[in-house]
C-alpha cells in the first residue's frame, strides 16, 4: 500500500523558512515521481515542485522558483521541500503525492498523480 506522510509545517513571518518532508513507503521509490502541490482556502490545488526519484530532475513552478528546493533522499525513501524567502501567499495546505514517473507527463499538473498524502499547513504572516 502506497504511503505519503508529511511534515514540517507551521506558521513562519514572512521572509521566513520552512522544510517540508514527506516520507514514502509501499512502493518502489526510484520509479517514481514525487510532486509537491499546495491548496489555499477556496482556490484549485496548485503544482509546486517535482522530483523525480530516478535522476533526480527537478520541476518548479514559475512562483516559488528561486525560493523553493526539492530534494530526496532515496536511501530513506523521503522528499523535501525546502522553502525560504517565503510570502503571505504561500499560505496554503501542502501535500505530496506521487505516482510512476513514465506516467507524468506534466509534473506539476496534480491530474496527473495517483497517491497523496494528507497534507501539512503551512501558515506565513505579514
Amino acid at each position: 500500500e502506497v504511503q505519503l506522510v508529511e511534515s514540517g509545517g507551521g506558521l513562519v513571518q514572512a521572509g521566513g523558512s520552512l522544510r517540508l518532508s514527506c516520507a514514502a513507503s509501499g512502493f518502489t521509490f526510484d520509479d517514481y515521481a514525487i510532486g509537491w502541490f499546495r491548496q489555499a482556502p477556496g482556490k484549485e490545488r496548485e503544482g509546486v515542485s517535482c522530483i523525480f526519484s530516478s535522476d533526480g530532475s527537478t520541476y518548479y513552478a514559475d512562483s516559488v522558483k528561486g525560493r523553493f528546493t526539492i530534494s530526496s533522499d532515496n536511501a530513506k525513501n523521503m522528499v523535501y521541500l525546502q522553502m525560504n524567502s517565503l510570502k503571505p501567499e504561500d499560505t496554503a495546505v501542502y501535500l505530496c503525492a506521487a505516482d510512476w514517473e513514465s506516467r507524468i507527463a506534466a509534473p506539476t499538473d496534480p491530474y496527473e498523480y495517483d497517491y497523496w498524502g494528507q497534507g501539512t499547513q503551512v501558515i506565513v504572516s505579514s
